[in-house]
């Protein structure tokens, strides 16, 4: 028999709101709050009013640029919810928070379908096994075409796309759906902002439209249920219920996503959306138990979400609040009170969560406990960072960290008076730990101060808080993009190094061979040595000389990719140590490298540009001459979608460059795709 706190489980959601810039996540949000009695006015995004953009820089823009947390209760179920940003210069927010949640809403503008950002945050969700539903949004839009979007789901995403409902008109003639389920028409009454909605009768013109694609949602399900074949084919009524058990299965396993369509700011089709969450998304219980290393025996061990287990929790996201860290938690097992003391096995502290935070967006409500399910904020964690584990000293356990992507982009920074510098660096420093791709540092030569994060978009972000947030007042220079040095031949090189530092010899002689790997491939490190004087300890001391080699190549000091590292041979003395090995790995590494013909790589960004036909020539000319390669030219109606490869370099100022070449009806967007040679 369920216990109560199964029973809490089983009506959790913990669930994303994923999509590119621009598709409606923020005002599908705002719509599921209001409709769900969380909030009780709708804000908009383009009056800075929406609940869930509460920042400063995000009211001025009317974009997302951080994950914001909030929860809900709709037919009885805990719903938690994470908005996050659609630009792709803040993509670590949806990672760090796909990472903890069980499952997603992909937002798709029915107009512009299937975006790039779009298709990035549902590959970022795939690689999580995050499963999801999607919400065909702006049916209302001149241009909008529900079906074109589905197609491109299909085959942009790789997903089998399973249509639960359809829209009944489109454009201006947009008037509700039609629920294949239950086949019934859905309207919503205008003057109660949605809030009212009745159910209709399918009307005449689309019953048989509708029939056809309630034909096809059962013959997906037979594909999919042997429960439902059997009926489908013996002709048996199907009851309602047994479906949607059905389709919920099928979403949790991923082999399916169920589809529904409306318009979030004309306030309809969020409350179907609503129940699709309750019926169909996973709750704690539905997902596999979450998976991590024990730090002691270095065994795969799994955690079951339940209260009474052992603790496992993983801190996804920092925050600074008035100048004090807030540290966000979702909690896979155990319960955790205020005030317990935690054990961090990734850096081997203890810490105590003085406050916990039930969240609401910007806004907070105080709670003594958590438990297996939960997602909440901590205060007083002062050295946890994000994708940090916690759990108990008794029962450790260390859960899969967060992917992080590195930065491609570099501004200097100085303050405008000599005596800010010591704030300055304060507030970078709190500012990066907040954001693991936004990093700083001391250029040795020039003795600057850089900040690099993942476009224009991101540093202007973060430099504007420097000055609101921290009264930090800065000049800066030109943004620089942050290379990659590689090699384009192999070479072999032995180093001796020999010294007597403190009244002591050290010795060590080490023969490596570099040679290239293959764009993307990372790099490796390969032990060939045979001789019995190579310990273990002298091989580890050997891979951190060579990977702090690695730091800085020899063209300009940028990090070094795509390397083959081959550990040949060494020689060893009575006075050889670690340290020894350490620094004759590293002087091997950096003269080999000098000899295997190094070169410069450059970040490539997959760029898609949207433009009027008639602008189409000078939009492709422009980018001809930015070095750009053009893969795809695609039409959609009277506008060209264009997809390119341009190296960022010349990509800065582009925005203000397609706005002329197109009177200013052309729209980009743009994201890393791999490192190449400029």
């Amino acid at each position: 028999m369920p216990t109560p706190q199964t029973k809490k489980l089983s009506k959790t959601r913990n669930l994303g709101i994923i999509a590119h810039i621009d598709a409606g996540k923020t005002t599908v949000t705002e719509r599921v709050l209001f409709y769900s009695g969380r909030v009780h006015k709708m804000g908009e995004v383009h009056d800075g009013e929406a609940t869930m953009d509460w920042m400063v820089e995000e009211k001025e823009r009317g974009i997302t640029i951080t994950s914001a947390v909030t929860s809900c209760d709709w037919r009885g179920h805990a719903i938690n919810i994470i908005d996050t940003p659609g630009h792709v210069d803040f993509t670590i927010e949806v990672e760090r928070s796909l990472r903890v949640l069980d499952g997603a809403i992909g937002v798709f503008c029915a107009v512009g379908g299937v975006e790039p950002q779009s298709e990035t945050v549902w590959r970022q969700a795939d690689r999580y096994r995050v499963p999801k539903i999607a919400f065909i949004n702006k049916l209302d839009r001149v241009g909008a075409d529900f079906y074109r979007a589905v197609d491109m789901i299909e085959a942009r995403l790789d997903a089998t796309p399973l249509i639960l409902q359809i829209p009944w008109g489109a454009e201006d003639q947009f008037n509700g759906v039609i629920d294949l389920i239950e086949m019934e028409a859905i309207l919503w009454e205008d003057d109660t902002l949605g809030a009212q909605y009745r159910t209709t009768p399918i009307p005449e013109e689309m019953a048989e439209e509708a029939s056809g694609y309630r034909e096809r949602l059962l013959e997906t399900m037979a594909d999919n249920d042997d429960g439902i074949m059997e009926k489908y084919l013996s002709e048996e009524e199907i009851p309602v219920q047994e479906l949607k058990e059905a389709i919920r299965n099928a979403t949790i396993k991923m082999a399916l996503v169920p589809i529904f369509c409306g318009t979030a700011l004309r306030n309809k089709g969020v409350q179907p959306l609503l129940d699709g969450i309750v019926d169909y998304l996973p709750s704690p219980l539905d997902v596999p138990p979450i998976a991590g290393i024990h730090p002691g025996t270095g065994k795969t061990e799994t955690r079951p979400a339940k209260p009474g287990g052992p603790l496992s929790a993983l801190a996804f996201k920092v925050m600074m609040d008035q100048g004090r860290k807030m540290t966000y938690l979702r909690i896979y097992s155990g319960t955790l009170k205020a005030g317990e003391t935690v054990f961090n096995p990734g850096k081997n502290i203890k810490e105590k969560p003085a406050r916990l935070l039930k969240m609401h967006s910007n806004k907070r409500e105080r709670i003594d406990d958590v438990s297996a399910g939960d997602i909440v904020a901590a205060m007083g964690l002062k050295i946890t960072t994000t994708g940090d584990t916690l759990c108990t000293e008794n029962d450790p356990i260390l859960l899969e960290p967060i992917r992080i992507n590195e930065p491609v982009i570099s501004v200097a920074v100085e303050p405008k008076k000599v005596q800010g510098y010591d704030k300055l660096l304060e507030a970078l420093k709190k500012l990066s730990d907040e954001d693991p791709t936004f990093k700083t540092k001391i250029d040795e030569e020039t003795g600057q101060t850089l900040i690099s994060g993942m476009g224009e978009l991101h540093l202007e972000i973060l430099t504007g808080r420097l000055k609101r947030e921290f009264s930090v007042e800065i000049n800066q220079g030109k943004p620089q993009v942050v290379y990659r040095e590689t090699i384009t031949a192999p070479s072999i090189q032995e180093e001796i190094f020999q010294r007597e530092l403190g009244g002591q010899q050290h010795f060590a002689g080490v023969q490596v061979e570099i040679s290239p790997l293959k764009r993307g491939s990372g790099n490796k490190f390969v032990n060939q040595c045979e001789a019995e004087e190579l310990t273990e300890e002298c091989l580890e001391a050997i891979r951190q000389g060579t990977h702090e080699a690695e730091g800085g190549g020899s063209l300009r000091g940028y990090p070094v990719v795509d390397v083959r590292t081959t550990l040949l041979n060494v020689q060893a003395k009575e006075t050889s140590d670690a340290m020894a090995f350490r620094v004759a790995a590293n002087m091997a590494f950096k003269q080999a490298f000098l000899k295997a013909e190094p070169i410069l790589l450059e970040p490539i960004m997959k760029t898609e540009v949207l433009v009027p036909e008639a602008f189409t020539g000078d939009v492709i000319g422009d980018l001809n001459a930015r070095k750009g390669k053009i893969s795809q030219i695609v039409s959609k109606g009277s506008t060209q979608v264009l997809t390119a490869n341009v190296p960022l370099s010349k990509m800065f100022g582009y925005s203000t460059a397609l706005r002329s070449a197109s009177q200013g009806r052309g729209t980009f967007s743009m994201q890393f795709s791999h490192y190449d040679q400029s």
